[in-house]
């Protein structure tokens, strides 16, 4: 990695401009991440005519750009499509006309292993938790190990690869082969039977081997019920399943993990020279500091190599912009084609609502209904004020002094017409006019007993 970025690109209190500053930051990445893996799902996949794809690699938490030009994405044979589970490699840069941080591929490449993968992981953590990986819990290999029980295929390289180095380092040990499948439906529970067997015969150590393959192919040494019979087992184990790269979750469980069947062999069975080993580690430090200083001068002379600009790259950042304006423009027009067709929509509907035909249907319609609505409410008014006056005609019997003579009372009226009401207001010999029920009579007063009256008692 580069210490100090700034002090190369040479940068002290010079003011950059943008586009001296996109391309200082392009240089950068592209001098440090280079030919990098990254694994991701694809989204916002887009094709332009150009030729060129473009996509959207994410994960559960970030996402980047990622631009595959014309001829590398001719090599792609996997169909490319949104929520692809893929692994790429490319380079880091910058597409200086955005300031968009993005990857530049050359290879796309399908990830078939992400469930298991996940699978692995949380299986790893939850024995890791209970504790089955840890130090306390290992056992120490036998220095002269005797009677040595082999876990594996009868058939296949890895007993072969066991033997002969049996037979070269220590042809003294006591070899068992416990068979057992280590691949399939039925691997998972002979593997089982044969740890429980193998432990209860009494070996000084025993190998539980198989060769290289897929994560699928190695998958029933990932299994929980293999990883807790290991643990189970007293005998000391050393697991070596696959090659170098390959890690199992029973490599983690075992007292100890050999990258290959014929280096546990070696394990169990050591060179009686510990000089040669020495030489032999030597060696293998030495060619390793010479493959890493042989790597870090590579990268130096790779990372000089792309600071000069090819032609090529210039023309793939301006196709590259091309490609984004293209697709800026056809996005633009679609938006306002867009709009201009809701408004119009808009319009039309507003100008049926104010055509005049409708208000004159409108207007047409209400009034064939007030006419229906007009005889109707004449007929109701007339029976409500029929009525009306039904009622007032019957509470004007009830208090009319006609309903009161019709009971055989009478009237008494003067000359004048006016009720008389008390005695005194006639004299004698007044002609008074009595109103009946039925007709009037004309009464002469003879005595309005006005006068007092001398009552004889004796008469």
């Amino acid at each position: 990695m580069i210490k100090d970025p700034f002090a190369r690109l040479g940068l002290d209190r010079e003011v950059l401009t943008v586009s001296q500053l996109n391309g200082r930051a392009r240089v950068l990445l592209e001098d440090v991440f280079t030919n990098i893996w990254v694994e991701g799902e694809i989204s916002n996949l887009a094709r332009p005519a150009s030729g060129h794809v473009y996509f959207t690699l994410k994960d559960s938490g970030a996402q980047v750009r990622c631009a595959l030009f014309r001829q590398n994405a001719a090599r792609v044979r996997q169909a490319l499509k949104d929520g692809l589970a893929v692994k790429v490699r490319g380079k880091v840069s910058l597409f200086e006309g955005r300031g968009d941080y993005q990857l530049i591929l050359d290879t796309v490449e399908p990830a078939g292993d992400g469930a298991l993968r996940l699978a692995f992981d949380a299986l790893k953590e939850k024995l890791s938790a209970e504790g089955l990986f840890s130090a306390e819990r290992k056992v120490p290999l036998p220095a002269h190990p005797r009677r040595i029980g082999i876990i594996s295929s009868p058939t296949g390289a890895v007993i072969r690869d066991i033997i002969s180095v049996f037979r070269r380092r220590a042809p003294q040990v006591q070899l068992t082969l416990i068979p057992t499948a280590v691949q399939g439906r039925e691997a998972v529970s002979q593997i089982v039977r044969a740890l429980k067997l193998a432990d209860a015969r009494g070996f000084d150590a025993l190998i539980l081997a198989r060769g290289g393959g897929s994560l699928e192919d190695l998958w029933c040494f990932n299994e929980e019920a293999v990883a807790r019979a290991v643990d189970a087992c007293v005998t000391p184990i050393v697991s070596a399943v696959g090659h170098e790269t390959d890690v199992s979750i029973s490599d983690f469980v075992a007292d100890v993990r050999a990258p290959t069947p014929s280096a546990a062999a070696e394990l169990l069975a050591p060179d009686a020279s510990d000089l040669v080993r020495q030489v032999e580690s030597l060696h293998r430090r030495l060619v390793m500091r010479m493959r890493n200083r042989l790597m870090h001068d590579r990268l130096r002379l790779e990372g000089m190599a792309r600071r000069l600009r090819h032609p090529g790259e210039r023309l793939r950042q301006q196709a590259q912009r091309l490609d984004d304006l293209d697709m800026r423009l056809r996005r633009a027009f679609e938006r306002s084609l867009n709009t201009r067709r809701e408004r119009l929509i808009r319009l039309e509907t507003r100008l049926a609502g104010q055509h005049p035909g409708r208000q004159l249907a409108m207007l047409r319609q209400r009034l064939d209904s007030l006419a229906e609505r007009l005889p109707r409410a004449m007929r109701e008014g007339l029976k409500a004020r029929r009525l009306q006056l039904q009622s007032q005609v019957q509470t004007l019997q009830v208090v009319s002094p006609l309903a009161t003579l019709g009971r055989g009372y009478s009237i008494l009226l003067d000359e004048r017409g006016q009720a008389i009401r008390d005695a005194a207001q006639t004299r004698t010999g007044q002609r008074l006019t009595a109103r009946l029920g039925e007709g009037q009579l004309q009464v002469r007063v003879e005595d309005n007993h006005l006068t007092p009256v001398t009552l004889s008692l004796l008469d």
